[in-house]
């Protein structure tokens, strides 16, 4: 038997890495033990299991969907358990939506968010019996 892989981790490049998990913290509900570096330069936002990782690059932040607009993909997606009730959360919270929910011909009901430094990250259920 293989070993399984239990995780993965976006590794995202900020401008302001106090800024960013703080936003993912109020916005999104994730949490962070600590900062790293002084001044700080580095953080892992987490929320039920699943991580984010934080590097602050001044003038380095690539957005997947500013690099190929045509395309507009993800930074990430996030498979949620209730995906309705996630929307809702964020939209109380006043997170930029630029896609909202819809059932997708690839099985999942998703939407988009986009963070403080223009990352779009995809949350879905998976919706196919």
């Amino acid at each position: 038997m293989a070993v399984k892989i239990k995780a993965i981790a976006p590794y995202l490049f900020v401008d302001d890495v106090v800024k960013s998990a703080n936003w993912y913290r109020d916005k999104l509900g994730f949490g962070f033990d600590r900062l790293w570096g002084e001044p700080p330069c580095f953080a892992i936002v987490r929320r039920d299991g699943v991580c984010v990782m934080l590097k602050q690059m001044p003038g380095q932040v690539r957005p997947n969907a500013k690099v190929d607009p045509e395309d507009s993909a993800w930074n990430a997606y996030l498979w949620v358990e209730d995906v309705d009730a996630v929307h809702a959360e964020f939209q109380a919270k006043g997170v930029k939506i630029p896609r909202g929910l819809c059932d997708q011909e690839y099985g999942c009901r998703d939407f988009d968010i986009e963070d403080c430094n223009g990352y779009v990250l995809c949350f879905g259920q998976n919706i196919q019996k």
